[in-house]
Formats: structure tokens, C-alpha cells, sequence
């Protein structure tokens, strides 16, 4: 597997409880959100992608996969899971969630050309949403304030002269799915 100094993480551990099913498992114009997500991280720039899982087990090409056993404790759990099991090469995680399957690699592009050695995060429209950059100096931190069903956000509050903003809004949507009508809103049959 190509490696190189910025990872992909990709989250994807949840139940998906108002949604049905795991969202790892659901099926997005034609291929699992799973899938969609690594291939955004790779073509974006990431190598290599960890996916971290645990309401659902799926085999995934071309990622690494890690189970986060306290998936049920939210997604804090699993961004600490993920952390832990990035290789110590990788200067950087770009962090993404497995349920915005309209964000593209450009964004990833642009969260690693923006330079930032802290936090970066991608904005839609002048506000903050997914994905983030973490600089490796800053995993310890995010991870220790991941706590419950929060990710980096704590850890960026405490210290935003660390935090780069970077507009993408011309590189994908950031809505998510979180139930059946998300789903069918995003992607109508």
C-alpha cells in the first residue's frame, strides 16, 4: 500500500440508528458509503485511508480497517481508535465521516494544500463542517478531549489559534445522511 505523510481516516463505526441500518452497509448512487468515502480520501491525496468500524464488519479495498469495540460510546471512541492506528509516518489525518458521501476529493486537496501544521477545516458557505486536517503533534490532544459523540471540535475550541479555515465550497455538499428521508432527499430513486 502507497504511503505517504497525510493519512485518510474515515469513520464509519456507527449504527445508524435513525437511519436503519449501518451506514457502512448503505448503498449511495451505486456503490456502499463505505467505498465512496475511502476512494474521496485517496483521490484527495491520502494514503493510507483507515477505516474504522464496529456497528457493521464489511470488507473494504483498498483501506486498512480497525474496530473500535466501544463504537456504541459515539464517535469520540472511534476518532480515538482511528488515531491510534495510523502509522507513525503520516505527518497528518484528514478525518472524514462516512455520512457525507456529496463531499469530493477536492476538498481533501484542499485541507493538505492549505499548509496548516495544527487544524485545518473545511467550510461550506463560512461555516465549519468535515473534513479536518489534524497534525500528528495534535493527536494526543484531539483525542483527548474526543469524548462521546464528539470529534475534533472540543480540541479546536480550546486552541483556535491553531485552527485554519479553508473554504470548500465548490468541492461537494456537506449534508449528511442521517435518516431514510436524508437518503432519499440526497439521492432520489
Amino acid at each position: 500500500m502507497r504511503s505517504s505523510r497525510n493519512a485518510g481516516l474515515l469513520l464509519a463505526a456507527g449504527e445508524g440508528t435513525r437511519l436503519g441500518r449501518p451506514k457502512a452497509l448503505v448503498e449511495f448512487a451505486g456503490e456502499r458509503l463505505v467505498d465512496r468515502g475511502v476512494r474521496m480520501l485517496e483521490d484527495g491525496g491520502c494514503h493510507p485511508v483507515v477505516v474504522v468500524l464496529g456497528a457493521a464488519t464489511v470488507q473494504v479495498r483498498g483501506a486498512v480497517t480497525v474496530r473500535n469495540p466501544d463504537w456504541a460510546s459515539g464517535m469520540g471512541s472511534s476518532l480515538r481508535v482511528g488515531l491510534a492506528a495510523l502509522p507513525e509516518e503520516a505527518e497528518s489525518v484528514v478525518v472524514a465521516l462516512i455520512d457525507q458521501p456529496l463531499i469530493g476529493p477536492g476538498a481533501v486537496r484542499a485541507l493538505i494544500a492549505s499548509g496548516a501544521t495544527g487544524l485545518a477545516v473545511a467550510t461550506y458557505g463560512g461555516r465549519r463542517r468535515n473534513p479536518v486536517l489534524i497534525g500528528r503533534a495534535h493527536f494526543a490532544g484531539v483525542a483527548e478531549l474526543a469524548v462521546g459523540d464528539v470529534g475534533a471540535r472540543p480540541y479546536m475550541k480550546a486552541h483556535p489559534e491553531l485552527v485554519t479555515e479553508v473554504p470548500c465550497d465548490g468541492h461537494g455538499d456537506p449534508a449528511d445522511i442521517d435518516t431514510p428521508e436524508d437518503l432519499a432527499r440526497l439521492h432520489p430513486q
